[in-house]
């Protein structure tokens, strides 16, 4: 019953009172120079090794994938294991049959400059970040993203 106290404003405000404060914290930082977001970076493969860890807690100013990829290809070296400039970077020949027209939208890639190298992938809690809005998906504090760009070997 405490508990439930504590979480009403009062009658006609609609915020719970501890919401007000985080609202508050998050104006301040707009006004400051763009909100700052905390993600979990999981790494694998040869970016795992360029890092050096596997897992990391990441802060960077913004609230996109586009903002965290910048902050984070300034403080480590991983962006041309990543990002692919070109088209022909960012595919490859496989051994199954290309279709003429692919199903769904969620084949789709993102628009080029915008997209990852063959192999390597960016996610965002779990889904590709071309099934999402691409560079410019949101993330929230907490969210995990993965940069992945898996050993290759071949025969």
């Amino acid at each position: 019953m405490a508990n439930q106290q504590q979480r009403q404003a009062g009658p006609g405000s609609g915020r719970r009172v501890d919401d007000t404060q985080a609202q508050s914290d998050r104006d301040a930082e707009v006004e400051a120079g763009g909100p700052e977001t905390t993600v979990e970076v999981r790494c694998t493969g040869h970016v795992r090794t360029a890092i050096g860890e596997h897992r990391i807690e990441y802060t960077f100013e913004g609230d996109t994938l586009r903002e965290f990829l910048d902050a984070f290809f300034e403080e480590y070296d991983v962006r041309d294991m990543l990002i692919a400039e070109t088209e022909a970077e960012a595919t490859t020949r496989g051994w199954a049959p290309k279709l003429e027209e692919l199903p769904g939208k969620n084949y789709a890639k993102n628009p080029e400059g915008e997209q990852t190298r063959r192999y390597a992938r960016v996610i965002v809690n779990g889904t590709f970040n071309e099934h999402l809005d691409g560079l410019d998906t949101e993330v929230s504090d907490g969210d995990r993203v993965a940069l992945v760009y898996p050993f290759m070997y071949c025969c």
